[in-house]
């Protein structure tokens, strides 16, 4: 490393640098991919990933991973050089080892969103900083029994020169974050109204669901944001520990290859299982190709690459389906499908397309061995302790939030926030907040409000209207969107000025077009439909409506409603007036 970008090794630190970001689009993606209820709490659990394994691994994560060998290659000891040995501790790999041991926590946050305790998933991310992630990284990349560096089983024999591969983490951190995922969710329990039972009640109780319901994240934009983020951020990932430029570049390459395949396997294989490419699947498919490249980058041709991503796209449809439909486990943005699965088939691959070791260039099934040694040792060691921690966190804290929190959303009740979208919460009047709290009129200036301030002046006293008791109705139009400016003229025509125009979801007899969310059938689609309401009284209701009608009218289902209301009576606020004469133009 010290060769790129002078003496220093200053490449590694910036790849270093790009590990970290990663945070940001791992954020996204869950904020992106789950309920707009939930993305406050989404956002401080991906913060206090990094903030609180920081602290953790300074203190005891650094020397298990970096310390000297003990145990046969189990762990690192324990060291204080970080405190003590300023000048000379090695702060490149400490960086480097940091970043990338907060990405390992923070998979899990995706799978265990929207139900999970504050508390509960903060406990869980400094035991996993702090002992899960070092000790098995150590066996890898600390020197330890499994060392990248080391041939396995010696330098003679079949498995002679033979060396576990892991360049960058497809099992020391994707496969663990997969599992660890798997684990939490399963003991967790999915988010209530996920999956329904046979009488179409929500439950909680695996064996008793018969129907799994799609529940479609409220931010599809902002997750694909995030996975942009997390491709671009890979190539530090997968490219900061290379050794000159050229195998940087290779590594960039083979990256992007397998990314890119993952990308395109993926929508295909969707396109042709449920007729139309499903969007975040597909954004699933990058992201699955780039955790199972992450083994081999810097050991793979470009044809292993792209068969790698290919695979990879197809495998994370199949694991996100098996996973929701079959196993009935929740998880809300496929990270045990992305992480876990393809975690899994990244590192088993090095065996098959390893240009110097594979199966496929050398016929020889030593590196595949003595990568299924590698994996088998990883999830035991992930298995064991993640299944300690959660059912501890269960039976102690409480690992889950209550219905009542989930259904109101973690936001309100973890975190005190109304809303992550502050624009879109109704906030209650001044006066609203004195009725609601009692205040007398006379104290409202003692409780800092304004009551002139919030009382609108009197009604005047106004002559019974121009048309004496005229009739008022109201109409509802209720269309597609792309006829509203047809429709906006058509009434125009006619003297009809004054529109409420509210962009809305719902479908009629029909119950909408059947659609899928990640390989789920949508219930009912609610198609987007615009509603314009108006209230008429000189224009007569009949010629609004047969405006309207002709206006709107295909011949197609689905060219809308019109529904007609009597109303009582209409108030202008600034002057006054009532009827028939606040509805006229002045």
């Amino acid at each position: 490393m010290d060769g790129i970008f002078g003496s220093t090794g200053v490449w590694f630190l910036i790849g270093a640098i790009l590990v970290w970001f990663m945070q940001a689009g791992f954020a996204m993606v869950e904020t992106g991919f789950t309920r707009a209820k939930n993305a406050g709490n989404i956002i401080m659990k991906n913060l206090l990933d990094f903030c609180l394994g920081t602290i953790v691994f300074i203190l005891l994560g650094a020397g298990l991973l970096m310390g000297e060998d003990a145990l046969f290659g189990l762990i690192g000891i324990p060291n204080v050089g970080v405190f003590t040995d300023f000048a000379n501790y090695d702060w490149s790999n400490f960086f480097f080892n940091l970043v990338f041991c907060a990405t390992t926590a923070t998979i899990v946050s995706g799978a265990m969103a929207e139900r999970t305790k504050f508390l509960s998933y903060c406990i869980y991310s400094l035991v996993i900083s702090a002992v899960v992630y070092p000790i098995e990284a150590h066996w890898a990349w600390g020197g330890g029994w499994l060392s990248t560096a080391e041939p396995l089983f010696g330098t003679t024999g079949y498995f002679a020169n033979v060396a576990y591969i892991d360049f960058a983490g497809s099992s020391l951190i994707h496969f663990v974050g997969g599992i660890s995922s798997f684990i939490g969710a399963l003991i967790l329990g999915p988010r209530w109204g996920k999956y329904l039972d046979k009488d179409g009640n929500p439950t909680l109780v695996r064996r008793e669901v018969k129907y799994v319901r799609a529940i479609p994240g409220h931010n599809l934009t902002v997750g694909a944001l995030g996975c942009f983020i997390l491709w671009f951020c890979w190539y530090g990932f997968n490219g900061a520990a290379t050794s000159d430029m050229t195998q940087l570049a290779q590594v960039l390459v083979t990256t992007t290859v397998a990314a890119a395949t993952g990308t395109i396997s993926t929508m295909i294989y969707t396109w042709i299982k449920n007729k139309k490419p499903d969007v975040s699947m597909t954004l699933n498919g990058s992201l699955a190709g780039l955790v199972a490249v992450t083994a081999g980058c810097a050991v793979v041709d470009v044809v292993g690459a792209f068969f790698i991503g290919a695979v990879a796209g197809v495998l994370v449809v199949v694991g996100v389906e098996v996973i929701d439909k079959k196993l009935h486990v929740d998880d809300p943005v496929g990270a045990i499908a992305v992480h876990g699965v393809n975690g899994l088939w990244g590192t088993l691959a090095c065996g098959l397309f390893s240009t110097s070791t594979g199966l496929f260039y050398t016929g020889s099934f030593a590196q595949l061995i003595v990568q299924l040694i590698g994996v088998v040792a990883i999830a035991a060691w992930t298995i064991v302790c993640m299944i300690g921690l959660f059912q501890l966190l269960k039976h102690t804290v409480g690992l889950r939030a209550s219905k009542l929190e989930e259904i109101e959303g973690l936001d309100k009740h973890e975190h005190g926030l109304p809303s992550a979208y502050a624009d879109f919460t109704p906030v209650p009047l001044a006066a609203e907040i004195i009725e609601a709290e009692g205040v007398p009129a006379l104290a409202a200036e003692a409780a800092g409000v304004s009551v002139t301030d919030m009382t609108a002046p009197a009604m005047p006293a106004v002559a019974e209207s121009s048309e004496g008791s005229a009739k008022l109705s109201k109409v509802v139009i209720i269309t597609k969107q792309s006829k509203f400016e047809d429709l906006k003229q058509a009434l125009n025509a006619i003297g009809v000025t004054g529109l409420t125009v509210t962009q809305v979801l719902g479908c009629g007899v029909q119950k909408g077009a059947g659609e899928y969310y990640r390989g789920v059938k949508l219930d009912i689609d609610l198609l987007p439909k615009v509603k314009v309401e108006v209230v008429v009284s000189k224009v007569p209701v009949t010629e609004v409506v047969e405006a309207a009608r002709k206006a709107l009218y295909t011949g197609h289902i689905g060219d809308g409603k019109i529904f007609v209301y009597d109303v009582e009576d209409v108030v202008r606020v600034r002057t006054g007036e009532s009827g028939y004469d606040a509805l006229q133009d002045e």
